[in-house]
């Protein structure tokens, strides 16, 4: 197939996959392809999605491509989600789900450690959203239970992968300002 006929093909792929489809999985798909015209398809479609003055954009999140509102439309997209039943995260969650995604894989201690409150009900709260996951156990005595992000939470938080984290520099600039 030519680029452009791949185009049509990888952008309903993108509207109905659940999570962000990668080119490797649309070659899969695609007998035959090769994997270089997908990405070139898909590039090309990103450009000319984003260059569009409408609602949408594509974007590469979490290895893959997915379409989402523009940032700019965030005050009516949140205005409509307001109206749907809630699924806001609390405080102690946030502070949790920070530490995990800065410091991982961490254990629960490791995290009470760094809070100075426990997180327990915290930690299941992130699992149950699937937000965190479980990476293995520590090699110490015990044996406790390593955590760390997940797609999800790349998915959730716009994030390609977690070098696109704000550094913690940044944060400690903006308390001493």
């Amino acid at each position: 197939m030519t680029i452009e006929e791949l185009k049509p093909i990888i952008e309903s792929l993108i509207f109905v996959s659940e999570e962000p489809i990668s080119a490797r999985q649309i070659a899969s798909m695609l007998e035959g392809e090769n994997i270089s015209d997908i990405e070139e398809a898909a590039r090309q479609l990103q450009d000319e999605f984003n260059s569009r003055n409408s609602g949408l954009q594509l974007q590469q999140l979490a290895g893959g491509f997915r379409i989402t509102t523009r940032p700019e439309l965030n005050e009516y997209v949140r205005r409509y989600l307001k109206s749907q039943p809630s699924a806001r995260l609390s405080m102690a969650a946030l502070e949790t789900l920070a530490v995990i995604a800065y410091k991982q894989p961490i254990t629960i201690p490791e995290i009470l450690e760094i809070r100075g409150k426990t997180s327990t009900s915290a930690i299941k709260t992130l699992l149950d959203r699937r937000l965190i996951v479980a990476r293995g156990h520590k090699p110490v005595v015990g044996r406790p239970m390593l955590y760390g992000t997940s797609k999800e939470f790349l998915i959730q938080f716009g994030l390609n992968d977690l070098s696109e984290l704000p550094n913690l520099e940044d944060f400690e600039d903006l308390m001493t300002s």
